[in-house]
């Protein structure tokens, strides 16, 4: 068994996981909310231009606007020259027009859609450029005959059709018969003439064309001849796939089939443990050995470690094992996580030239089955391997969890230590404005575990501080304070400091 396809759909959610070997490499998750805006097509309305960014933001009817660089309007979105400054964005939009774009990238990390006016409809084998009348092949069929191959097919059958729109060859596509293009060509230009036909009806801002359902698109976009099986625990959502497959991908259609055990369908393969490991930093090696994995605003960094791998005679040696194995699995885990942008890797040093370029090309290799686009560095003179990775949507750790309430995301709580002696300043300057009422008291409510300091470690500076400032303080445990939380309270004055 090679890729296993797990789509489990509830009134809640729908999840698909991609199994390679058993292995859990991609998660998918559709929630009422919604899964995806990438591939939608709006009809928006300029908001502003804001020349100094050469951008604009356009209304697409949704909470936020969407995000339009002028390198992505018109010719320019095609444009391979990183230095050519092209027209200004003034020249190329203006304030109140009504354009038809396409999101490009999901909103991640409080930005709004990225969008394109270089409208592209995929289809299972082939993608339809509407307003560039080229023919591409994708860049991983790297046979030139079968380049030329569907490239020849291509052309003839946009003559045979009369179709005066380009077209890019999917990876998919490669060794595709003539009939399966031809019935994309055809399904591709359908479509287009609906997006059309509802646009000319549509007033800004509008939904012009939604992509497909969760279980579908997986359908289109993920099975490949790898795929062996699907397995659906849904019978309605299984009859839609089972037609989609028959009149798109005969081939796969057999291998869909209803998952009716008793036993959920996740927990029998066991995602639910992988994606809860998933979303934690720590990623155990199998020798021991272990990488931690954080993602920033800017960049996601791994860092490698040999931890209790003792395997090689040489510590050169069990260097090279580990960063070996480090290299064999973090392309899964980018997959799993989805993670993107930036990403660097701190491999634990090698001395050894060979020795890198043999744990970057194992990084490179384990990478090949990942759909997304990636582009490797080199090791730098400080040991690190950059590469990037294209993000169309948030992490899996941001579809499914939010900033910590108690640390508002920094990861790190205040120590008790810390928390006593913030209390013992909010008294001392509190205690100083109020010296001249010597009837009252001060009462200090925090979680146990200050109280307890205070009580014993820091008894001895709280009886002190008490006789400086000629005022009583008592303690109260408030059990839902969290850390680094507290109250301060003068009784008589009901003066109040908060920390």
């Amino acid at each position: 068994m090679t890729e296993e396809l797990l789509i489990n759909v509830n009134e809640f959610e729908t999840r698909v996981a991609l199994l390679d070997r058993g292995a859990l490499h991609e998660l998918h998750i559709a929630r009422v909310s919604g899964y995806s805006y990438t591939g939608n097509i709006y009809l928006g309305k300029v908001e502003r231009t804001i020349p100094s960014m050469q951008a604009a933001f356009v209304d697409l009817g949704l909470h936020r606007p969407g995000f339009l660089h002028a390198r992505s309007i018109g010719s320019r979105a095609n444009s391979q020259d990183g230095q050519d400054q092209g027209p200004d964005i003034r020249d190329l939009v203006h304030d109140g027009q009504e354009v038809l774009v396409q999101a490009t990238r999901d909103p991640i990390a409080g930005k709004g859609l990225r969008l394109t006016t270089e409208v592209t409809l995929p289809a299972r084998h082939i993608v339809l450029t509407p307003s560039a009348n080229q023919i591409g092949i994708s860049r991983r069929i790297e046979d030139e005959a079968e380049r030329e191959r569907l490239r020849q097919l291509i052309a003839g059958l946009q003559s045979q059709l009369g179709i005066d729109m380009g077209f890019i060859a999917r990876t998919v596509a490669q060794y595709a018969t003539s009939d399966a293009i031809e019935t994309d060509m055809r399904q591709l230009r359908r479509m287009w003439e609906r997006v059309l036909g509802k646009r000319s009806g549509a007033r800004s801002p509008a939904l012009i064309y939604e992509d497909l359902p969760l279980p579908i698109r997986v359908l289109r976009d993920l099975c490949g001849p790898r795929l062996e099986r699907i397995l659906i625990d849904d019978e309605e959502t299984c009859r839609r796939a089972t037609a989609f497959a028959e009149e798109f991908l005969p081939e796969l259609a057999a291998a869909i089939k209803t998952y009716a055990e008793p036993r959920p369908l996740f927990e029998r393969f066991g995602i639910e443990d992988e994606v809860a490991r998933a979303l934690r930093p720590r990623v155990e090696l199998k020798s021991g050995g272990f990488l931690v994995i954080e993602q920033t605003e800017a960049m996601t960094t791994i860092d490698v470690n040999t931890g209790s791998y003792l395997g090689g005679s040489q510590f050169e040696e069990t260097v090279y094992r580990t960063n070996l194995e480090a290299a064999s699995v973090i392309p899964r885990q980018l997959r799993l996580r989805n993670l993107g942008g930036i990403i660097v890797i701190d491999f634990i040093d090698m001395q050894n030239p060979e020795h890198q370029r043999q744990v970057l090309r194992s990084l490179e290799q384990a990478s090949e089955g990942d759909r997304a686009r990636l582009a490797f560095d080199g090791f730098s003179s400080l040991g690190l391997v950059q590469m990037s990775r294209k993000r169309t949507r948030e992490s899996l750790a941001r579809q499914l969890c939010e900033p910590c309430p108690l640390c508002q995301g920094v990861g790190l709580t205040k120590t008790s230590e810390t928390t006593c002696i913030e209390v013992f300043r909010a008294l001392q300057q509190d205690g100083h404005r109020t010296s001249s009422t010597n009837n009252g008291h001060y009462l200090i409510r925090a979680p146990e575990a200050v109280v307890d300091r205070l009580l014993d470690e820091d008894a001895a500076q709280l009886a002190s501080l008490s006789s400086d400032i000629g005022q009583e303080v008592r303690l109260q445990v408030e059990p839902s304070y969290g850390p680094g939380e507290f109250d301060l309270v003068h009784l008589h004055d009901a003066s109040r400091a908060s920390g």
